[in-house]
């Protein structure tokens, strides 16, 4: 079972290599874990998107 501790170490040595831009390894070296945790959700969020394509859908009543 992978703990939070785990995650976010894994999370962090993978931001460390390839940090997203306008960041520096620096930057994310010296991140405390919930700063680490919000920007990676924020970096993902699109990916767990299910609906699909963005905008609105009328469907119609049965």
């Amino acid at each position: 079972m992978i703990t939070t501790n785990d995650f976010t170490e894994e999370l962090r040595k993978r931001y460390i290599q390839n940090p997203p831009e306008g960041m520096t390894s620096d930057d994310i070296k010296n991140m405390s874990v919930d700063d680490l945790l919000d920007m990676h959700y924020f970096l993902t969020e699109e990916d767990d998107d299910d609906d699909g394509e963005e905008g609105f859908y009328i469907f119609p009543m049965p």
